[in-house]
């Protein structure tokens, strides 16, 4: 194609306009890029995995990252909406910790609700069918004080087994029955959002999880 007349008096004009539409292209993606990372506060600035061996898999357990006389909560943004789940470090400090460094480093994200019940909602398998976890169990941190009623929060366990290191269950009713007759390690409460949570079935999924520091 011929170029125009004043173009080829000045031939770097042609490099001049992609130069600018590169820049262009560039800072678009990186607004893009921006506006969907997922903020955290400086104070989790910090909390690092510990050595992954493979996707969604750890050598060992997290590593302490949660402060003392803090308060946190997550936002977990679904594909119904968002709820909010005020953490538990005074009742359950292990397994917060564990929470928010996976949270933090985005393990949870695009993660199926993989179960849906009347009752209950369960996330947090890398195989979204109940199967896997992060490749480390957790310790059991019991607390009898703490109900399992509407919006509580636990990890899953094996019946007669571990406590999984990243599955999660947050209950939409009470426990059937009597409740539990082992230790889920209740770590978290539902604070808001809980109506977004009744409508999650087996086809949603976890957007991503910000945590939040006061």
């Amino acid at each position: 194609m011929d170029l125009p007349a004043a173009w080829r008096r000045r031939p770097w004009i042609p490099y001049v306009i992609m130069g600018a539409l590169l820049l262009a292209a560039i800072g678009s993606g990186y607004a893009v890029q921006q506006a969907v990372a997922t903020p955290q506060p400086a104070e989790l600035a910090a909390c690092k995995t510990s050595t992954a061996i493979g996707p969604h898999t750890y050598l060992g357990p997290q590593p302490h990252c949660i402060l003392p006389h803090h308060k946190y909560t997550a936002t977990v943004n679904t594909t119904q909406g968002t709820m909010v789940i005020e953490l538990l470090p005074d009742q359950a400090p292990q397994t917060v910790n564990n929470f928010v460094v996976l949270a933090v480093n985005g393990f949870y994200n695009n993660l199926q609700w993989w179960k849906s019940e009347d009752w209950v909602i369960q996330a947090g398998d890398p195989n979204n069918d109940g199967t896997g976890g992060p490749g480390y169990n957790l310790p059991d941190e019991s607390n009898a004080t703490l109900t399992w009623g509407l919006g509580a929060v636990g990890m899953a366990r094996v019946p007669g087994g571990a406590i999984n290191g990243s599955q999660f269950f947050i209950m939409k009713a009470a426990w059937p029955g009597t409740g539990p007759t082992a230790v889920y390690n209740r770590f978290g409460t539902v604070v808001s959002g809980m109506d977004k949570g009744q409508l999650i079935t087996t086809q949603d999924s976890i957007l991503s999880i910000t945590i939040a520091v006061t």
